[in-house]
């Protein structure tokens, strides 16, 4: 199904994937710099909009599209902060596949402003069915990831 709100979802460009987030009060702490655990939202936003603009959209897993119901959960998180994001910047969040292995998926993700690096994150996730137990990529699914995080 084609993404109802084009544009919204970001782009991909070049094997990666780059969502822009503008960063309001609520994602601040009381000094005005983005509070850390908003940058973990703004990383999984762009994983998501990743996996959406490649057409494997999360509602479509838990429905069973590809067999049985699936989900995707995060095993491992490595967060780098260097720099901070103020209020009412605007943040560009790259997410690009880096390994795509058994049951798991390796992530590399930075959040910039401009060409400055903020946040570096390398993410895994797992492919798990609705009992909790990982499961292998399906091939639809694996092609997909794989031709998306091609370079151009």
């Amino acid at each position: 199904m084609p993404d109802p709100s084009p544009g919204l979802g970001g782009r991909l460009e070049g094997g990666a994937h780059f969502l822009p987030v503008r960063i309001y009060f609520e994602d601040t702490d009381f000094s005005g710099v983005v509070y850390h655990g908003s940058y973990v939202r703004f990383l999984e936003r762009g994983r998501t909009e990743f996996l959406r603009s490649v057409g494997i959209g999360h509602d479509g897993l838990a429905r069973g599209a590809h067999g049985e119901r699936l989900a995707f959960a995060v095993r491992r998180m490595g967060i780098e902060f260097l720099k901070p994001a103020r209020i009412d910047d605007i943040v560009e969040v790259e997410t690009r596949p880096k390994a795509l292995t058994g049951a798991r998926c390796i992530l590399a993700q930075a959040i910039r402003r401009g060409r400055e690096v903020l946040v570096t994150a390398e993410v895994t996730v797992a492919l798990i069915n609705d009992a909790g137990r990982a499961r292998r990529w399906p091939d639809a699914i694996r092609q997909t990831i794989l031709r998306a995080s091609a370079p151009a």
